[in-house]
């Protein structure tokens, strides 16, 4: 049992006697909050509208809140690669090969040594195609699963091309593949049939090569131990960050390093290499693509969002004055504010075939738009919306500046994402892929 000094005592019936909080104001008085029987202290009315835009309230415009200086940081961050729509060609091309660059600085590629080749473990076959367990060695004391779907009929004389698919989130490699989980905690029964991203390609004739995001499923930790999904990748991202090094550069790599082996089967077209991404999987499909200029299309599954909107607009509080919480910190590319975002980074992707099949803010398309124009490849880019958003009617603030003081849900609306319906949408990316890899 604690033992109470006699100063401790007089603090503890000082604050607490009839249930009141004692305090001092700015100005020095004391002033009395009401503590409810939890022990939470009541406050004045809180109006979030109030302090939905954050303000200074100087004269001199300057931030006594550190929230309020980070907030004039973001508004003034202005990307150094950012994609300028009045490029010439040549001007493109150059800027271009800069992006390149700053990527593969700052995605952090540590250099290994010669690393065993990747092992065979079995193979069960389905209609039209066999499923190969594989897994692979990216750097000392790491060992990485993966499955290979092949199609029938697929051998070094009739080579086929290769999509490597990058899931959602917590979505395992097996759900892409639409296989039985290793366990049953790694299940996600929303949109399973809608995600089964390499099924939906090996029965058409493509290999489909699904691994696991860093940390998820085979490549977590307890879990099949415990039952319980208690995924931390949190802790192990903050981690990397402290060896210098990130999540998103962690998992790029390894499938970076999957990429290498992956060239050398002889019943793989080099020239038709895929990058298929579903949410978190597209991010990491994104920086590849930048990286591997022998990719020659890219599946990005998901909305195209600004992470610098992201944070400067997402800013109205709650009841209790907590503001948006930021993207997972896995989504941090320590310095990548500094020279651009995403809609500049896929900009750079031009002219390689791409979809967008959950669209993105207008103002975003027609930038993009404009870089494969530049490169006379307009054929190349596909942009489907949400089905909700798919009508033009439906979306309210096309040509609207996306205002700052946004709740989670409003930030939403105007980037035109429907999140209850956020699965890979098969029945736009297959045909596209189909077409585009015709020989």
């Amino acid at each position: 049992m604690m033992k109470l000094t006699l100063p401790g005592l007089v603090l503890l019936f000082s604050c607490y006697t009839n249930q009141s909080y004692c305090k001092n104001d700015l100005n020095g008085n004391n002033s009395m909050n009401s503590v409810g029987k939890h022990g939470e202290i009541s406050a004045k009315p809180f109006e979030p509208d109030d302090y939905k835009i954050i303000t200074s309230d100087r004269a001199d415009g300057r931030y006594v809140s550190t929230r309020g200086f980070v907030q004039y940081l973001i508004r003034n961050q202005q990307p150094q690669l950012a994609f300028d729509p009045q490029f010439s060609k040549q001007e493109f091309l150059q800027w271009q090969k800069k992006v390149r660059e700053k990527m593969q600085e700052l995605m952090k590629f540590p250099d290994v040594t010669p690393q065993p080749l990747p092992k065979f473990l079995s193979s069960v076959k389905r209609e039209g195609y066999r499923v190969e367990k594989w897994e692979f060695y990216p750097q000392s004391g790491s060992v990485v699963p993966f499955l290979m779907l092949i199609p029938d009929g697929v051998s070094a004389e009739n080579p086929a091309p290769v999509a490597l698919c990058l899931p959602g989130s917590n979505r395992s490699k097996e759900q892409l593949a639409g296989e039985e989980e290793l366990n049953p905690v790694f299940a996600n029964s929303k949109f399973n049939d809608e995600n089964k991203m390499a099924k939906f390609y090996a029965q058409e004739g493509i290999i489909a090569v699904a691994v696991d995001n860093p940390g998820i499923a085979e490549t977590s930790d307890l879990e099949k131990y415990t039952g319980k999904i208690v995924y931390d990748r949190t802790t192990f991202t903050r981690y990397l960050i402290d060896m210098d090094w990130h999540y998103m550069g962690f998992s790029a790599f390894q499938s970076h390093q999957l990429l290498k082996w992956l060239r050398t089967l002889g019943f793989i077209d080099p020239e038709r290499i895929v990058l298929s991404g579903h949410s978190l999987g597209t991010v990491a499909a994104m920086y590849l693509a930048v990286l591997n200029q022998d990719v020659y299309a890219v599946v990005y599954n998901q909305c195209i969002t600004r992470l610098i909107d992201y944070a400067k607009v997402r800013t109205r509080p709650d009841s209790i004055g907590r503001r948006p919480e930021s993207s997972w910190l896995g989504h941090s590319v320590p310095g990548m504010w500094k020279w651009f975002d995403y809609p500049d980074i896929l900009a750079s992707l031009s002219p390689r075939p791409v979809i967008f099949s959950e669209g993105a803010t207008l103002s975003d398309i027609e930038l993009i738009k404009r870089a494969y124009h530049i490169m006379g490849a307009d054929a190349n880019l596909a942009v489907y919306h949400y089905p909700m958003y798919q009508d033009c009617r439906n979306r309210k603030h096309d040509y609207e500046t996306i205002p700052e003081g946004l709740d989670h849900k409003e930030f939403w609306e105007y980037y035109n994402i429907d999140g209850h319906h956020h699965y890979f949408k098969a029945d736009v990316v297959v045909p596209w892929l189909k077409d585009v890899l015709k020989p």
